[in-house]
């Protein structure tokens, strides 16, 4: 007589459990635990920092001179003033309509016959057109800030903030107003990493 179940009873799973959890041993355990401890946070992950006692007996924390985006100082800023622009987002304005386009100069060689190093890509982009559309706006109203990687484009109608995707080279930049559709096209040249291999 051969018989046949159809699933698994409730000591067969039972006595898998036990085979698989035997072999197991302590480390192991504690190794688990350490990583399922809820004081594992973000801050745990790299060197840590050692403490000591000053007078008065209150620990001292000391910090990492080097970090991955190199010496901040005594600071655990993680970015520095000049990376992060202040925006005041609350002035009551709205956002404009904008669109962020990517530009490439390409040849027939790199069109047709792909003979070029360049991709369709983003990496190989050289330039990054944001439009802005600025209806009932005059030239002379309109203000305009680029950094590295903010756009601030203000005027008494509107307010643009915008995080740039890619770094770019202000002093390399143009505007241009386009009176009859009152649109603003900024073109900014991108930093980027690999420039020999594009070219």
């Amino acid at each position: 007589n051969i018989t046949m179940t159809t699933g698994f009873g409730v000591d067969t799973l039972k006595g898998l459990a036990e085979l698989l959890s035997a072999g197991r041993d302590n480390e192991e355990d504690q190794e688990l635990d350490a990583v399922q401890s809820p004081y594992v946070t973000p801050a745990s992950i790299g060197p840590t920092s050692t403490s000591s006692s000053v007078a008065g007996g209150a620990p001292s924390t000391s910090t990492s001179t080097s970090t991955a985006l190199g010496a901040l100082g005594p600071s655990k800023d993680i970015w520095s003033s000049e990376e992060v622009k202040a925006f005041d987002y609350e002035d009551g304005r709205p956002q404009p309509e904008y669109d962020v386009v990517f530009k490439q100069a390409v040849s027939a060689e790199d069109v047709f016959l792909g003979m070029g190093l360049k991709s369709p890509t983003t990496a190989s982009c050289e330039k990054l057109l944001v439009k802005v559309k600025l209806p009932g706006t005059q030239l002379k109203e309109v203000e305009l800030d680029v950094t590295k990687t903010f756009l601030d484009c203000r005027t008494p109608k509107y307010r643009l903030g915008l995080h740039l995707p890619h770094p770019v080279d202000p002093k390399t930049s143009s505007a241009k107003w386009l009176s009859e559709a009152e649109t603003l096209e900024v073109e900014l040249r991108l930093n980027r990493d690999y420039e020999y291999l594009n070219s």
